[in-house]
């Protein structure tokens, strides 16, 4: 078994495959994988901050409770610091519970004060280097041409289709209220005025007043939801911050992106997409009763009505801006035109416009165009009809007007204003559209074939029953029933209120949206649990039931006004998802129905429950190689593959650095578009702060030009990259052995439940989803991924984040392939992020905390898990230690090492109070099934789950 070596066939090796090899070799940004800061000065900025934050809060508990509870939580927090928790254990046990509140509410704002200051300072550390990501990625584009590895004709013809597109999910993850985070917003712009060099000596009272001001404010300030959101919450909180994106980063991103392009002589189409952005609040019905097609239709409008409001303030400022007079420039005979078709169809606009800007003609279309935004704003909210000329019935009217002022400009030869302001309002307008996102939907599998059975079963065609057919079975009548056109649903023939009504109330609700919005307010109908091609020809027979789908004939052009998507979310479904998309390509009813949507097959790739099933090395292995095998798939079929990542906040549930993710993928399977979930805390995280939401958007959109222009085939000789897949397949399959040993043996499910605060999480109020699937019998199975990870993370076990990644590695190494290993590191962007990921996950894990959980909630005939969990965490740090050549984690972080430590003085308190409320919480509750703890116990419980999550930085 050991018999393999790095260098096994290495004679063969030329110079050039070392050289390719040693090319591709990059350290990897360790404080990317942190979110943290890594640089001493911003290290002294930030501790700096810290304490004069930690001053106010101190002192505003003291103003509001009183100087003996500030002692108390110093205290706390000594104690914490002990090898020996017995003196912190006997402290906690004497305070009573309104106490117990008290303590955990202070550790939960220090960690919420600490985060929008690390924040605002890795904002400044990321700004202060010399070239931004997309200066560096134009650079590596310019190096290809000089050498004539890229053609310039191909270059531009792939960057007219980039597309990067955040999705925004309504996951339950995110447990800071939206009210906190809008004054901790304030806190950091107000901790920024207080640092600027430019700042007179009179700020300095001023601004100290304000910082005492916003702590105090926070301190009074309920952190717990008082009730569960809804669907039209969490749009909501999606909308606030795509409205502070739209204003304060994509005008400069965009110029930014053209200024980058324009350097290496390509200029983007005005009307290119380059980001967009994607929404799933409202809209994801899987395992949501909550998602009902009223909800839908009912978050659309307040899309909609922040969307038109934004376009207004937009074409308002532009209006300031839009002087020009026929006294000095000339415009073109169609914008002159359109003048004219605009007064008439406005006569009371014109009226009040005309006496004051007659010659101004840019002012008068643009005013125009403001009313016409305004008018549709109204007719959507009334629900009348569209007036033409006199509204928008989609954005490609907007467009097309704005288009007409930028031509006139250019026309005229004024290049200087036709690429100003009006060219940004026109790429930030075609970023958000009219509805600030497009709308996905998604639906498990099931119920299509349920609502079908009834519809199939009402025919009496089928000598056995729909639900009665096998697999194959299933795919033979759908298929046909694609390639006519017949309905399955007569006139006058009532669907009465079962599952047939829900799926086709559903279609008709997007038909809709369709004809009320445009056609880009939905786009893709998301089938979770796809396990084979009989899963897509359902929904598709569905829709065309409602009119969305018209699948033609050998001689007759489809219609598709949707696209569909399969979810792959288990191991076993990406181990076969190439072969089941070239099944689906192959039928020709469907392969219409794609050539419909501009021949473009849109995938989603599920890690959060591939990660469960599997283990995390098994899962990301799988998605890596699935990958592979969809693209090859596509190509053969004249498809262009859109990838819809479903990634989590968690290492364990696919998160990390969203532009090293992306330049993980195999080469050639990023073409342009790419679609990236992002969910709960990620989204605060990313885009609280406006300037640090715009570097990680421009990170994101640099990783995704790169990829799409420089990736497009293999980087290294074909021997090499098998080498490195034997060697990853020998690390994913021990991984999962291991891994799938512990979560296969009957005690872990109690040991969970007992060691984590997961059966608590469904009390925060954090998400409109149950945590659980229903109609189960409570086992691992029915437990959603996201309160898997985030009860392993509350107790510092973190489990899916590492677990097998040790037996997988040792298992390589005992073949001989370290120095094997030890090159992937190094030159292979998939295994360096994969291993990064892994190592920040286990500097996060503290199995000394952990054991706290263990040694006073776990019963003692369940505790074994913990000496197995203890044994692979020891392997899988020693064996990552090996393959990074490190003696220590974070090693060649110690600034980020540092910071990650103090975070740790002050998460170990609320660990203890953790333990402590856990504690009180089940004897309270013992022997009664209905029985609730105390509410002051509950609160204080919930309140160190939300502390605990913000220290961390991670729920699930």
């Amino acid at each position: 078994m050991a018999e393999h070596s790095a260098n096994r066939g290495a004679g063969a090796r030329t110079a050039t495959t070392e050289q390719l090899i040693e090319a591709d070799r990059r350290e990897p940004r360790v404080a990317a994988f942190a979110g943290g800061v890594s640089s001493d000065e911003q290290h002294s900025a930030l501790r700096a901050s810290v304490r004069q934050l930690s001053t106010l809060l101190g002192e505003a508990i003291t103003r509001h409770e009183g100087a003996e509870t500030l002692a108390l939580v110093e205290r706390v927090r000594e104690l914490s610091r002990e090898p020996d928790d017995g003196a912190l254990r006997a402290l906690l046990g004497e305070q009573d519970d309104a106490t117990a509140v008290l303590l955990a509410r202070a550790f939960t704002a220090y960690f919420q004060l600490v985060n929008v200051t690390e924040q605002l300072h890795r904002w400044q550390e990321v700004t202060g280097e010399s070239e931004g990501p997309l200066a560096v990625t134009a650079g590596r584009i310019q190096e290809a041409l000089d050498r004539g590895d890229l053609d310039r004709e191909l270059l531009a013809e792939v960057l007219g289709r980039v597309e990067y597109r955040p999705v925004f999910t309504a996951h339950p993850t995110e447990s800071t209220r939206r009210t906190v985070l809008r004054l901790l917003r304030k806190v950091a712009a107000t901790v920024a005025d207080a640092e600027d060099p430019r700042r007179r000596p009179g700020d300095d009272a001023r601004t100290a007043r304000r910082l005492a001001e916003l702590v105090d404010l926070i301190w009074q300030t309920d952190e717990l939801r008082i009730a569960k959101p809804q669907p039209t919450d969490e749009a909501r909180t999606a909308l606030y911050y795509l409205s502070q994106i739209a204003q304060h980063v994509l005008p400069g991103l965009v110029e930014e992106l053209q200024q980058r392009l324009s350097g290496l002589g390509v200029e983007l189409p005005a009307d290119a997409r380059p980001v967009r952005f994607g929404t799933w609040a409202g809209g994801d019905r899987d395992g949501n009763p909550f998602v009902t097609p009223e909800v839908t239709l009912e978050v659309l409008g307040l899309q909609h009505d922040l969307g038109l409001r934004e376009l207004v303030r937009q074409v308002e400022e532009l209006l300031t801006e839009m002087t020009a007079t026929t006294r000095v420039v000339s415009i073109t005979p169609e914008l002159e035109e359109s003048l004219a078709a605009d007064a008439e169809a406005l006569p009371i606009t014109w009226s009040t416009i005309e006496r004051l800007n007659a010659e101004e003609p840019y002012r008068l279309k643009l005013s125009f165009v403001r009313v016409r935004l305004q008018r549709t704003r109204d007719r959507l909210a009334r629900g009348t009809a569209h007036e033409p000329g006199r509204d928008y019935l989609g954005f490609s009217e907007l467009l097309h007007d704005l288009t007409l002022v930028r031509d006139s400009m250019l026309a005229d030869g004024d290049e200087l204003t036709g690429n100003g302001a009006i060219l940004r309002m026109i790429r930030t307008a075609t970023a958000t559209g009219l509805g600030m996102a497009t709308l996905d939907v998604r639906e498990h599998s099931g119920k299509h074939h349920e609502a079908l059975a009834e519809l199939f079963d009402r025919t009496g065609e089928l000598s056995t029953p729909y639900a009665d057919l096998d697999r194959e079975q299933r795919i033979e009548l759908l298929s046909a029933e694609l390639a006519g056109r017949r309905p399955l649903v007569g006139a006058g023939h009532p669907l009465g209120d079962g599952a047939a009504a829900a799926s086709l109330g559903l279609m008709h609700t997007l038909r809709t949206a369709l004809d009320t919005y445009g056609p880009d307010v939905v786009e893709t109908y998301i089938v979770s649990m796809a396990h084979d091609v009989d899963d897509l020809f359902a929904v598709v027979v569905l829709a065309r039931e409602a009119g969305l789908v018209d699948t033609g004939s050998p001689d007759e052009e489809a219609v598709a006004r949707i696209g569909f998507a399969p979810l792959f979310e288990t191991v076993a479904e990406l181990e076969v998802a190439g072969p089941l998309l070239d099944r689906l390509l192959s039928d020709p009813a469907y392969r219409r129905v794609v050539a419909a949507r501009g021949d473009v097959q849109e995938i989603m790739l599920g890690y959060s429950d591939s990660s469960k099933d599997a283990g995390i090395a098994a899962s990301q292995w799988q998605i890596h190689r699935a990958q592979r095998s969809l693209r090859d798939v596509a190509r053969r079929h004249g498809v262009r593959l859109r990838l819809f990542h479903g990634r989590g906040g968690s290492v364990g549930r696919g998160g990390g650095p969203t532009a090293e993710a992306i330049l993980s993928q195999p080469s050639g399977t990023l073409d342009g578009p790419i679609k990236i979930t992002e969910q709960g805390e990620v989204i605060s995280d990313k885009y609280l702060l406006p300037e640090l939401g715009r570097f990680n958007l421009e990170a994101a959109l640099a990783a995704v030009v790169e990829a799409s222009v420089l990736r497009r085939g293999p980087q290294l000789p074909r021997d090499v990259l098998d080498d490195w897949d034997q060697t990853m397949d020998l690390v994913a399959g021990s991984g999962q052995t291991a891994y799938r040993g512990l979560v296969r043996d009957d005690a872990l499910v109690p040991f969970f439940v007992a060691a984590t605060p997961v059966d608590e999480l469904g009390k925060m109020n954090i998400g409109s989803r149950p945590s659980k699937r229903p109609g189960g019998a409570g086992g691992l199975d029915d437990l959603r991924a996201i309160p898997w990870v985030f009860g392993w993370t509350q107790s510092r076990i973190i489990l899916p984040g590492w677990f097998g990644v040790g037996s997988g590695l040792a298992a390589a190494r005992e073949d001989g392939r370290l120095e094997t290993l030890q090159e992937m590191y190094g030159s292979w962007a998939f295994f360096r992020t994969f291993l990064s990921n892994v190592q920040m996950t286990l500097t996060k894990t503290d199995l000394d905390i952990a054991a706290r959980y263990v040694r006073t909630l776990v019963p003692s005939d369940a505790t074994g898990v913990f000496d197995t969990i203890r044994a692979e965490h020891e392997r899988t740090v020693e064996e990552v230690l090996r393959v990074t050549g490190q003696g220590a984690l974070l090693e060649q972080a110690p600034v980020l090492r540092r910071t990650l430590e103090l975070r740790d003085h002050y998460l170990a308190p609320l660990h203890a109070l953790q333990v402590s409320m856990l504690a009180r919480s089940r004897e309270a509750t013992a022997g009664a099934e209905d029985a609730e703890a105390p509410e002051d116990v509950q609160r204080a419980l919930l309140l160190t789950i939300n502390g605990i999550a913000a220290g961390l930085r991670n729920t699930g």
